[in-house]
């Protein structure tokens, strides 16, 4: 357990499976992923300026987890490896974009969970062996982690699935991610103001919005939601929602008109027996 002030971690620290993150613009919000060993990280991002895709000025807030290359040259370590969207390799340099690791923790207890003010930095929920965290990444570099969505399925999503297996199953609720989480619980806690009329003083409506806040982060972390589920990797591509597929057109019928100098159209119609008898169109 790394401690309750703060998750950061050194480098050398680092053990192939631990889910870490990297705060981003001024600790707004973290980005997320698994680090495999070899100085590289899995981690799932939208697309470069468009984290949040809200198509307005706030995408300059969020900026995206992919490494910028179109302003200079490519690492030379990941370069060749990254893709512009979706479950993406990188180094870690490319990943901590300049800033430190912090590690995830997993199992922890009530006490320490609640003691950690900001979500998104650990959970109750216990990790499985770093060798199918590691499967589950590798996986879903090739096989895809579905449609990316800030509420729904984000970057913490996915490192969290690849270390639990846990996939929420109702539609209506957001994801396992503790940032969305904590933001939800904070609406929460506003929203509860009307509880402001049980106490007269200051200090008794901070403890009752903390009091809120604390327990809305609780129920929703993976580790004690009833909606959950344990899903195969292999069979992660049966929970996502259908795309839209481009349907090819169907196929024409075998047509196919000759025009010479001297000679009449003809018209080709199979004989039955995968030859072709011309009949002239004239």
């Amino acid at each position: 357990m790394v401690g309750v002030l703060s998750n950061r971690v050194d480098r050398l620290d680092l053990a192939a499976g631990d889910h870490i993150y990297s705060w981003r613009t001024a600790y707004l919000y973290a980005h997320h992923g698994i680090y495999i060993g070899d100085a590289m990280v899995i981690h799932f991002t939208r697309a470069a300026g468009h984290e949040i895709g809200t198509g307005t000025f706030l995408d300059m807030f969020l900026f995206s987890s992919s490494p910028a290359t179109e302003e200079g040259p490519p690492c030379e370590k990941c370069g060749h490896l990254i893709k512009q969207q979706g479950v993406i390799m990188s180094c870690l340099d490319c990943f901590l974009d300049g800033g430190n690791p912090y590690l995830f923790d997993y199992a922890v207890s009530p006490a320490f969970f609640l003691a950690k003010a900001r979500g998104g930095t650990c959970t109750l929920a216990a990790s499985d062996p770093a060798d199918i965290v590691i499967h589950r990444a590798q996986h879903l570099l090739n096989s895809g982690f579905g449609t990316y969505s800030l509420f729904k399925n984000n970057c913490e999503d996915f490192a969290i699935y690849c270390k639990t297996g846990l996939l929420v199953e109702t539609a209506f609720s957001v994801g396992r991610s503790g940032q969305l989480a904590s933001l939800t619980a904070a609406f929460s806690a506003v929203a509860s103001s009307p509880l402001r009329f049980l106490t007269t003083s200051a200090g008794g409506l901070a403890v009752v919005t903390s009091g809120m806040y604390c327990v809305g982060r609780y129920v929703s972390d993976i580790g004690v939601r009833r909606d959950v589920v344990k899903v195969p990797v292999e069979r992660l591509v049966e929970h996502w929602p259908p795309r839209d597929v481009a349907v090819a057109p169907p196929p024409q019928e075998s047509h196919q008109e000759c025009q010479g100098n001297d000679v009449a159209p003809q018209e080709c119609h199979g004989d039955g027996d995968g030859g072709c008898v011309s009949e002239s169109l004239s």
